[in-house]
């Protein structure tokens, strides 16, 4: 027969069993937030670089894309249709003043030259000739004017004669009317030979001055053919580096084809290029900003092209530091063309996360192991910071890492 269990240890079971079970749910809380813990997902904090806010000056700039080139690039072209004889230098090579780079076919520009040297020795004799026949020609007007003169004075005599003879009674009117008449046909044949005289010369003198015109022009002529027979001869204009010669011989060559080119490697300049919405933000005498991996040379904006091809502006860069180590002909560059200052703002580092005016997501520390979404207005930049409109406050600490393949979250737990 049974027994009725005592309650006190009824009591004892029950308290037992709620303390087993509570026990068991405690631990399968604690097991479920271990197990969230352990899947939200982590990132190690020495992968990412942080940039505390503060508050600052920054130069706004405006970023371009910039390629390294020669501070001096003289290009050489063929003067006359010939073609390549001989190749003296080959790219790569240095050259000095005078140093011959390569040989142009130069017989058939030589053979017009000596003909145009004989057609001016040709010019000259006939300039000659004209200036002998024009003071020929005035000479022969001056001896008939001194005749014409001899027979005015003639007749002026006669003239006074038949007077005389009149008022003495000798004479007649008749003979003293055809005396004077003969005296004034002969001063106006007089006069009329002097006028004539003056025009000849200056008739001869001017067509004397179109032939002399005529004759400096081709003589003119005659020196443009002598330069470009000496650029034939393909010699460098100053000392620096052969880029590029065109090194088959034989080839034809059409007059203003390039030939050759020289750049001086010792010192750089920056070509950069900006799109067109930014054009009114670059200037020339505007200080710039060329980044080489971690190294930045400073200078200024020298030119900006006044047209947009294709969406963009070209502008060249005259570095302070031109010969620096880093500098190589063809290297791309990132160029920041200061436009402005703003003193007294919230800033933080500028990285790859920025790529202009607007509103950002951004990883911000929470505590010591997480991070955080939020949203920020960023502003204006430079090379380095960033102006922070609105979203963090001075000493917040703001990942400026690459991101992306964290996008789709809003915290992280950091390792």
């Amino acid at each position: 027969m049974d027994r009725e269990i005592p309650k006190e240890v009824r009591k004892k079971e029950r308290t037992k069993k709620i303390i087993r079970y509570g026990g068991m749910a405690v631990a399968g809380i604690v097991g479920v937030s271990v197990l969230i813990s352990l899947m939200r997902t982590g990132v190690k904090e020495n992968d990412l670089v942080f940039s505390k806010v503060d508050n600052g000056t920054i130069e706004v700039s405006v970023s371009a894309s910039g390629k390294v080139v020669p501070a001096f690039e003289e290009i050489i072209n063929s003067p006359i249709h010939t073609r390549i004889l001989e190749v003296y230098k080959k790219g790569g090579d240095s050259v000095d003043i005078g140093t011959p780079i390569l040989k142009l076919d130069l017989q058939s520009a030589e053979n017009d030259y000596n003909k145009q040297l004989d057609e001016e020795q040709m010019r000259s004799y006939k300039l000659k000739q004209l200036q002998v026949n024009n003071q020929t020609k005035l000479n022969d007007l001056q001896m008939k004017i001194k005749v014409e003169a001899m027979k005015l004075n003639r007749m002026k005599v006669e003239l006074r004669n038949e007077q005389y003879l009149d008022s003495l009674g000798s004479g007649t009117t008749d003979k003293v009317r055809q005396a004077e008449l003969s005296y004034n046909v002969q001063q106006l044949e007089y006069e009329q030979l002097k006028q004539q005289y003056v025009n000849e010369k200056e008739v001869l003198a001017a067509e004397y001055k179109v032939q002399e015109l005529e004759f400096s022009i081709f003589k003119k002529s005659l020196a443009e053919t002598k330069r470009t027979l000496d650029d034939a001869q393909v010699r460098s204009p100053r000392k620096a580096i052969l880029t590029y010669i065109n090194n088959q011989i034989g080839a034809q060559v059409p007059e203003g084809t390039q030939i050759a080119v020289i750049s001086d490697l010792s010192h750089f300049k920056v070509e950069g290029e900006i799109a067109d919405t930014y054009g009114d933000r670059v200037a020339a005498g505007g200080k710039a900003v060329v980044k080489i991996g971690s190294e930045r040379l400073e200078g200024s904006v020298s030119s900006v092209t006044p047209l947009s091809k294709n969406g963009v502006i070209s502008f060249t860069v005259q570095l302070n530091e031109n010969n620096n180590r880093r500098l190589r002909s063809g290297l791309k560059t990132d160029v920041y063309v200061m436009n402005a200052v703003k003193e007294d703002v919230m800033r933080i580092m500028n990285a790859s996360y920025y790529v202009g005016r607007g509103e950002y997501e951004l990883f911000v520390r929470n505590s010591d192991k997480e991070i955080v979404k939020r949203k920020v207005q960023l502003g204006d930049s430079n090379f380095e910071f960033v102006e922070v409109i609105s979203g963090l406050q001075p000493g917040d600490e703001v990942v400026v890492s690459d991101m992306n393949q964290y996008k789709n979250k809003t915290k992280l737990k950091l390792k």
